[in-house]
C-alpha cells in the first residue's frame, strides 16, 4: 500500500505532476463485500448466475465501490490535510473478478486563489477505462 502521512503543500504540486499507481487486485470478494458495505445488494454484484441472465459475463463492481477507490487513489497522494471539494467520474468497462484495475492520474490544473489543483485520473483494466475523471483537491498552502 502507498500512501503519506504529509500533504503536498500547494506551492510544491505543478501541473504535470503524475500521481503514484493504484492497482487494485479485482477478487470476487472485494467485489461481493464493496457491495454490501454500501448497501447495495442489486443481484449483478454477487450472483453470476443472475448477472450473466442479465448479460454481462460474471458480477462486476458497484459505482459506490469505484467511487470510494477514486477517493483513495487521490487521498493517499494528497494526505489528510487535502480537502476533496469535486469528484467528477464516468463508468466505463466494467470490473470484473480475477482482473486489476489500475488507477492513474496526473495534475492538470492549478488555481493559486482557490488553493485548489485539479487531478485528471484513469481507473483501466483488460477490458479498456473502468473509470476516467477529474477530482478537485483543496490543499494547506
Amino acid at each position: 500500500m502507498t500512501f503519506t502521512t504529509t500533504t503536498p503543500r500547494l506551492a510544491d504540486v505543478d501541473v504535470g505532476d503524475e500521481l503514484p499507481p493504484l492497482p487494485i487486485p479485482l477478487t470476487r470478494t472485494l467485489i461481493v463485500a464493496t457491495a454490501i458495505a454500501s448497501r447495495d445488494y442489486q443481484d449483478v454484484h454477487h450472483d453470476p448466475t443472475l448477472a450473466q441472465q442479465r448479460g454481462s459475463k460474471d458480477i462486476f463492481m458497484n459505482i459506490l465501490t469505484t467511487n470510494g477507490f477514486v477517493g483513495r487513489f487521490v487521498t493517499d497522494w494528497a494526505g489528510p490535510d487535502a480537502v476533496i471539494k469535486k469528484v467528477a467520474i464516468r463508468l466505463g468497462a466494467p470490473n470484473y473478478p480475477g482482473d486489476t484495475m489500475t488507477i492513474t492520474g496526473q495534475v492538470t490544473a492549478k488555481d493559486e486563489a482557490a488553493g485548489t489543483v485539479d487531478v485528471a485520473l484513469r481507473g483501466a483494466n483488460s477490458l479498456g477505462d473502468h473509470v476516467t475523471g477529474t477530482v478537485t483537491l483543496e490543499l494547506p498552502r
